[in-house]
């Protein structure tokens, strides 16, 4: 075979869409079409003589020199597909046909640039992931580590990170972040910060790469040499303008993001976007079914959800554990001398004040009205119970301010035990609730 591209022949290859070349034995271009130029950017010349292998993709070397040995031991390869780099920097997908020649010590090979199909692909493959993984999640957390996952696999994101805006506290959030070198975004001066405030601010994407030619204004001092890492900011848009950024970073001296990449995370982050809120609603109206509007403590329901739990605990380690019902004596004067809002607002601080008494590990309810249950998980002893329905006493009776006004409560409490009192849920709300009324009663005799 000729190594000159004037036979009538190789007019008519040149006229074809698909790339066709020839490769010596010892892995040179001896032939290459027309079409070589429009796919790898390279002209005939420039490829005639060079090492094939240069033009592969890095991560897809060792296997192409596998598949060529093979083809090259007589086995003919279809549909073989690889990455090349052209000589703008762009990668492209290249789909093989090869054979080798024993005439001519050739592999004669046909490639078809397949890179809008690939992205194609990966675009609808990232959007099934994702929108499978909106649905598997079971909070945000859980649904950004699927997504880095999922990212990962077709983009180098070891380092990755996820910026939410809050618009009502004005402040960015990291509500994921994985970075050995910045472990904390947050704090002022951060690459991450910075570039996540930006592209929140503008909306549009940024692209940090070695290569550029002129470094963007601001971040020149991130690439003192070829292997610093490069960075890729994409904003989180949805319907209701950019609720934040996802940026992932480049190992150092790893492989490069290109343009490509950054059209294909547009695309993916704005399904992240709608999974995000999708599930910050879901988020919203699961905490609306289980917590109290005014003093935000657990509703009935959740603190049903929390006994049952507390009591299969305690039976398991034949332990202990209690439950006070708390109930404001005259609550109804105080809304209507003072008014609701005032009732409102001794609420929450009553709620507040609740919870300064009990540990992290138990739950403070509010169950309707004035009323209020406090869930002691775990006690040692009976009198545990006791001195915590003491503390809550001494606390509530603490003078109150509000809005103007003067306040003194006082409440009852009803304490009931397990398993003293009841081995089951009704039969301990049971007890404390009688327990309760019988306080309220001696407290309206002692003011008779």
């Amino acid at each position: 075979m000729t190594t000159r591209n004037s036979a009538p022949l190789a007019s008519y290859i040149d006229l074809l869409l698909d790339a066709v070349c020839a490769v010596d034995k010892q892995g040179r271009f001896v032939f290459v079409s027309a079409a070589c130029e429009r796919i790898f950017g390279y002209t005939p010349d420039e490829l005639i003589g060079r090492q094939m292998i240069d033009l592969v993709h890095p991560a897809d070397r060792q296997r192409t020199l596998d598949a060529a040995r093979e083809i090259m031991d007589g086995e003919p390869k279809l549909n073989f597909e690889n990455r090349y780099l052209c000589k703008d920097g762009r990668v492209v997908n290249i789909l093989w046909s090869a054979r080798w020649s024993e005439v001519d010590q050739l592999r004669i090979a046909v490639a078809r640039d397949i890179t809008e199909r690939k992205q194609a692909e990966s675009r609808q493959a990232a959007l099934y992931a994702i929108s499978e993984a909106a649905h598997a999640a079971e909070d945000l957390l859980a649904l950004f580590k699927r997504i880095h996952m999922i990212i990962g696999e077709w983009l180098p994101a070891l380092n990755f990170s996820v910026a939410l805006y809050d618009e009502h506290c004005a402040q960015l959030n990291f509500p994921y972040h994985v970075d050995d070198h910045e472990p904390q975004p947050e704090q002022p001066g951060t690459i991450t910060g910075r570039l996540c405030a930006e592209v929140i601010n503008t909306g549009l994407p940024i692209l940090l790469n070695p290569d550029q030619e002129a470094p963007r204004i601001g971040y020149e001092t991130l690439f003192t040499g070829q292997n610093a890492p490069c960075w890729l900011g994409v904003p989180l848009n949805s319907q209701n303008g950019t609720i934040g950024a996802l940026i992932v970073k480049s190992i150092p001296g790893g492989e490069r993001y290109t343009e490509q990449d950054k059209e294909l995370l547009q695309y993916v982050c704005a399904q992240v976007a709608t999974a995000i809120e999708r599930k910050q609603l879901h988020a919203r109206l699961q905490r609306m079914a289980q917590y109290d509007q005014l003093t935000q403590l657990p509703n009935r329901e959740l603190l049903r959800d929390r006994l049952k739990a507390a009591l299969q605990s305690a039976q398991a380690a034949s332990g202990r554990m209690a439950l006070l019902y708390v109930d404001l004596d005259r609550f109804k004067e105080v809304n209507d001398t003072h008014g609701h809002g005032v009732g409102d607002m001794l609420l929450q601080t009553v709620a507040n004040r609740l919870k300064g008494c009990v540990r992290e590990t138990d739950t403070v309810a509010r169950i309707g009205g004035d009323e209020f249950v406090v869930l002691l998980h775990s006690i040692h002893a009976s009198g545990d119970a006791e001195c915590v329905a003491g503390k809550i006493r001494q606390v509530l009776a603490q003078p109150l301010r509000l809005d103007g006004h003067n306040l003194h409560i006082q409440p009852s409490i009803g304490v009931a035990q397990y398993p003293e009192n009841g081995t089951e849920e009704k039969q301990l709300f049971r007890h404390a609730d009688e327990a309760m009324y019988t306080a309220k009663r001696a407290h309206h005799v002692r003011l008779l």
